[in-house]
């Protein structure tokens, strides 16, 4: 009976997914995705805002450093996360549900042990590792403090990642955000608990980031087992090589969006260190900024990214279209109002997060620079996801590298070098416009051939158009 449920579950799944309204699906998915995404990236925030009240550049620098690792860590999430999501929605599109719950577990348990691997090789090398990650002398022990923490939390950070993904990814957004968002409301509540309560200073607002992923881990977890998803059970656990070659194909952009930010944060981090303490908070305080402003374009894309599986899955290519032109059009509009608003408001914003004059001046003009491109962000990252989602791992992981290793790495160490700090304040935006040439006519390339296959009634398979 229960098998019958389940097959029941995944048909009434299968036809809201591939027969509903493109538009109004999007929307249904796509904001409890962009509330994950904010209230995640603002609690971000509410770390370098509280562990700014403790008026020391170095202790905010110490966050921006530590940032770096959690970059990589999420890395390995979303690579586990993304890879076995986009492989399971296509599955369910074709309505391969047992290859799709053999998925699941495998991107759970992988997750879960490279966590664990994680924390076993990093905890006993806090202090080399700060210096890797760009920690000056005068930061690197606050880094440490705060880095231990994160570390220890490493496995449920990885695996809650997988989670969340394997979430949205059959539909379930709204159980992905109560997870996500109750973690973060309780980092925010526990920051200034143990930061100034509990006088634990930076270490408080690590204790309180560890405490607030575990819960998320756990909230996440039930999540899936009351949802319609499919459950995550030792006796489907079957890794085999077809499982990580999917996971590899789906989950490669991912490794190289998220690996290559913390290349290019670390690079950052190098650089600005080099004017200072003042730069290294300035820079590191804009980072986090931006990357708010950001999440709500991460969150609606990931809105569109079960829609598209499902459909690309089932074939259903004018639909797959259809919901990419939407979220371009909307996305581009959003990302502009926020440009001009935080253009105008630019020195109030950075304010939050900067003790002196000096570093709100330095913030502001950066995040004024990156505001000038900010829209052009909508057709990289949509495209991005729509050819991570659809499986062309190559030109995903192409459009993945663009922003942050193929153009911000090289622009980052050749701008300042010309142009010393201002070099350093135009590396980002220059990189973003770069980024976005080289992704305009890479998805250009595909909506044609999708096009190709509409008219001719043909399906595209590993990248080509062929009879059905």
């Amino acid at each position: 009976m229960a098998e019958v449920n389940n097959a029941e579950k995944q048909k009434r799944k299968f036809d809201r997914m591939t027969k509903s309204s493109v538009k109004p699906l999007i929307l249904k998915l796509a904001v409890p995705t962009i509330l994950s995404m904010l209230v995640s990236s603002f609690y971000n925030l509410a770390d370098t805002f509280f562990v700014a009240m403790l008026g020391s550049d170095s202790i905010t620098g110490a966050v921006g450093v530590v940032f770096s690792l959690m970059a990589i860590i999420q890395a390995v999430g979303f690579f586990f996360g993304q890879g076995s999501g986009n492989t399971v929605s296509r599955e369910l599109g074709k309505q391969n549900v047992a290859e799709a719950e053999e998925m699941v577990s495998v991107g759970f348990f992988s997750a879960l042990g490279a966590g664990i691997l994680i924390l076993a090789v990093g905890l006993p090398l806090l202090d080399p590792l700060s210096t890797l990650l760009g920690a000056t002398e005068t930061v690197k022990p606050y880094a440490m403090g705060y880095m231990k923490y994160i570390l220890l939390a490493c496995p449920f950070m990885t695996s809650q990642l997988v989670l969340n993904n394997q979430l949205r990814f059959q539909g379930n957004a709204f159980f992905a955000m109560i997870g996500i968002v109750s973690g973060a409301v309780l980092n925010i509540g526990l920051d200034p608990l143990l930061i100034f309560t509990f006088d634990m200073g930076i270490e408080g607002a690590a204790i309180a980031t560890a405490i607030s992923q575990c819960v998320s881990f756990v909230l996440l977890l039930l999540g899936v087992q009351k949802s319609d998803n499919l459950k995550i059970r030792l006796s489907t656990f079957k890794p085999k090589a077809h499982h990580y070659k999917n996971i590899l194909i789906g989950g490669t952009p991912s490794l190289c969006r998220q690996g290559l930010a913390s290349v290019a944060s670390i690079c950052l981090n190098y650089i600005a260190g080099g004017y200072g303490d003042l730069a290294l908070a300035a820079f590191t305080s804009v980072q986090k900024v931006m990357g708010f402003g950001a999440s709500a374009l991460i969150g609606f894309g990931q809105g569109f990214q079960p829609v598209c599986g499902f459909n690309w899955g089932a074939a259903k290519y004018e639909r797959v279209k259809e919901a990419f032109w939407f979220c371009i059009r909307v996305t581009a509009v959003f990302l502009t109002c926020v440009a001009v608003v935080g253009y105008i408001f630019a020195e109030p914003i950075v304010t939050v997060f900067c003790e002196t004059d000096a570093t709100v001046a330095l913030a502001a003009r950066a995040m004024r620079a990156q505001l000038v491109v900010f829209p052009l962000l909508s057709w990289v990252v949509m495209s991005n996801m729509m050819l991570q989602n659809i499986g062309m791992v190559a030109k995903a992981s192409v459009l993945a590298m663009a922003r942050q290793g193929l153009t911000f790495v090289p622009v980052v160490l050749v701008l300042p070098w010309l142009f010393e700090l201002d070099g350093l304040v135009w590396s980002q935006p220059v990189a973003d416009a770069l980024a976005f040439l080289i992704a305009l006519p890479i998805q250009i390339s595909v909506l044609r051939k999708i096009g190709r296959a509409i008219r001719e009634g043909k399906i595209i398979e590993k990248g080509k158009v062929v009879e059905r």
